[in-house]
């Protein structure tokens, strides 16, 4: 189960409280590809929920749904970072490189969407990744290697190419499914390929 994801994503945050669950109940491996959702946007034509009104509204409304069925917390992020999320998610490539994704990213999300913290901010990110007992400096190092650049343009650039357009995506082979609402067909996918 391939998931496709940016951190500024609310629904990717959603979905991703689900996912380890899934992979428990069906046996699948859970590949994390991090990837610049305002790229993906751009190529596809597509545009944030945001950028209409009424459906920025509803889609507000789905949040909140959506949390209080996972029973997760939940909570808009008022920082104006979540524009920009290039850092972040060269965070979650570099922490992959460097072998402390599960902590990065559960810390990340959770900072975003859970209980928001202004991560664009240097002092409070670096307390964050303290707190996660990740080494900033050594994960600030990789986050500006070339190859830390390289691999997410690589999995953003794939990410357009099999037809992704916004987030999150999940691909069961060449099957792709996107949104937090398709979950559940996500899991029956996950079964017939493992021939149940």
């Amino acid at each position: 189960m391939e998931f496709f994801f940016d951190y500024g994503s609310p629904f990717s945050y959603l979905a991703d409280t689900q996912l380890a669950e899934i992979a428990k109940r069906t046996g699948a491996a859970l590949v994390h590809r991090p990837m610049l959702l305002g790229a993906v946007l751009k190529a596809a034509g597509n545009t944030s929920p945001m950028a209409v009104a009424a459906k920025g509204a509803y889609m507000a409304l789905e949040l909140e749904r959506w949390a209080k069925r996972y029973g997760v917390p939940f909570e808009p992020n008022p920082f104006a970072f979540r524009a920009n999320t290039l850092r972040l998610m060269r965070g979650a490539v570099a922490s992959q490189r460097i072998g402390v994704f599960d902590a990065y990213h559960g810390a990340v999300f959770r900072a975003v969407w859970g209980a928001p913290l202004d991560l664009g901010d240097e002092a409070t990110f670096r307390d964050l990744m303290r707190r996660a007992a990740i080494d900033a400096d050594e994960l600030i190092e990789a986050i500006g290697e070339q190859e830390t650049k390289d691999r997410l343009r690589r999995n953003t650039d794939e990410a357009v190419e099999r037809g992704v357009f916004g987030a999150p995506a999940f691909f069961v082979g060449d099957e792709m499914f996107w949104g937090n609402d398709r979950l559940g067909w996500v899991e029956e996918a996950l079964h017939r390929a493992a021939g149940r």
